[in-house]
């Protein structure tokens, strides 16, 4: 048996959720003979790898000692979008006026308790799809427990041990706490305990300015929060376009968050219920007094606790476990998958990373990582998506590039909508038309960004954009102008003289 886990708030819908993904009556099964495979881990990618093997035909076990689902359903995609969606639809109430609706900004009011349980509730009823009982229904053994090697070929689990032909590592990552002093008996929220709020906090210091920190600090702040973002960089989410950047940094400000960038907090202290933060910034200590502070200033892989050692994976508390092309660690019936093992810490990634790990260790594939195109998406208002190649990878890499540009204020649906802060950027291949990435500023851009996606991944270039019929009014029929700007670089003015003349000739 195990310990029970609970979730705060201990309410009705955190109940059906433990219920669902770490049952407190399970059982685990008992092993009988060896595995083809053992996936430590019910994340994405484990889960994902186990229910695809064992479709297929593969006697596989799966472990996890917490809650099945991951990050994502538990502590990120899933509950974060949740609240995300109730931030938005306060901030259009604000904005109503614009669009005729006569609506009292000082009536208006966001019941942060309701916020939340209605996260709470819709995270219990997605639940279902990552359960014990679930997986145990396709075919896998699910063990919950704390999975540790013994050898190179065994996995321990409470007092059962796991004989495995192959083996694959999906413990995936957790937050980083930076370097601070006094922030351990400060006190700080994470990911995975800042949704377990009830109450909101008059006052939020957001630690960190990726995607997390950027995603919450928005949202908390249109949910009524005083919120002062710090950040090590001079920009914003530092992986993304530079114009992009700028896009989301003045859309903060604009909703209320106060930024302090190329800034450090060097120390934090406790009194009584009131946190502070010294901040230095431009030459200047800060004194920052807050009521809960939120780290969200990178990740740290879950290597502790496995006995990678005994079982010949080489690995390193930073990266994770190192792994070839192929997803295999030093030891080659081990595989990883997810985030122990890639930068690229998205929940589609961990998907289709599981996918090569079943076909390269069960069926002797060679489906190589590297070949796969990421795209992805921080869901700002207006979200960044992104996929392929940036201008300044394209710079450090001698790339030849040619760029285009349809900013959404010239997209009629953008307007009628009252999206037409952002834009769409693509580049190309100098001299051809061959997509090599793009980003997209946008209320929606992780929907649009798909279709230049798919694109790229069919070798379909923008001449052929071009003549796909877009309906109208639609925000995607700013890819399909890109495809027009790209068409006119191709009327030189020794073609354009020639189809004049063709024209005053056939007249």
């Amino acid at each position: 048996m195990f310990d029970p886990i609970q979730i705060a708030p201990d309410d009705d819908f955190n109940q059906e959720l433990v219920r669902q993904v770490h049952p407190p009556d399970w059982t685990n099964p008992t092993p009988d003979g060896r595995y083809n495979l053992v996936v430590i881990g019910a994340g994405t990618a484990g889960l994902v790898t186990a229910a695809g093997a064992a479709g297929l035909g593969a006697k596989v076990a799966l472990i996890e000692r917490q809650l099945m689902g991951g990050d994502c359903l538990n502590t990120g995609c899933v509950p974060s979008k949740a609240i995300i969606r109730s931030a938005r639809v306060f901030q259009s109430l604000l904005n109503s006026q614009d669009l005729g609706i006569e609506i009292n900004p000082q009536t208006a009011s966001i019941n942060f308790s309701k916020v939340m349980q209605r996260m709470r509730k819709l995270r219990a009823q997605i639940s279902q799809h990552d359960s014990a009982r679930r997986f145990q229904d396709l075919g896998v053994d699910v063990f919950l427990g704390e999975g540790k090697f013994l050898d190179r070929q065994t996995i321990e689990v409470g007092q059962q041990k796991l004989k495995f032909k192959k083996a694959v590592i999906a413990t995936g990552a957790r937050a980083a706490v930076p370097e601070i002093h006094g922030i351990r008996e400060t006190g700080y929220l994470t990911n995975e305990s800042v949704f377990s709020l009830t109450e909101l906090p008059a006052r939020l210091a957001v630690i960190g300015g990726g995607p997390i920190g950027c995603e919450l600090a928005q949202t908390f702040a249109r949910l009524g929060s005083t919120v002062t973002l710090i950040h090590s960089h001079s920009q914003l989410l530092p992986r993304e376009d530079t114009d992009a950047a700028q896009v989301i940094q003045r859309q903060l400000e604009a909703d209320g968050v106060k930024l302090f960038l190329n800034a450090k907090t060097t120390h934090s202290t406790r009194i009584e219920r009131e946190k502070q933060l010294a901040i230095e910034s431009e030459g200047q200590t800060i004194k920052l007094h807050v009521d809960e502070i939120l780290v969200a200033a990178g990740r740290a892989p879950n290597v502790e606790g496995l006995n990678l050692e005994r079982a010949g994976v080489k690995y390193d508390s930073h990266s994770g476990i190192f792994v070839n092309d192929y997803l295999q660690t030093t030891n080659s019936q081990i595989y990883g998958a997810g985030d122990i093992c890639s930068r690229y810490q998205f929940t589609h990634n961990a998907d289709f990373q599981a996918r090569i790990v079943i076909g390269n260790a069960l069926f002797l594939g060679r489906s190589k990582t590297s070949r796969l195109l990421i795209p992805w998406c921080t869901y700002t208002d207006p979200e960044i998506a992104h996929v392929g190649i940036s201008e300044y990878e394209a710079r450090s890499t001698g790339i030849a590039i040619q760029t285009f540009i349809q900013k959404l204020e010239s997209v009629d649906r953008a307007i009628l909508d009252g999206e037409s802060n952002g834009f769409v950027k693509i580049h190309v291949k100098q001299g051809t038309d061959q997509i090599l990435g793009a980003t997209i500023v946008a209320a929606h851009a992780g929907d649009l960004i798909s279709e230049i996606t798919l694109a790229m991944q069919t070798g379909t270039g923008l001449k052929r954009i071009a003549s796909v019929i877009h309906p109208y009014p639609t925000q995607a029929d700013a890819i399909r102008k890109i495809g027009d700007q790209y068409n006119r670089t191709r009327l030189s003015p020794f073609l354009k003289s020639l189809l004049s003349k063709w024209l005053k000739w056939t007249c």
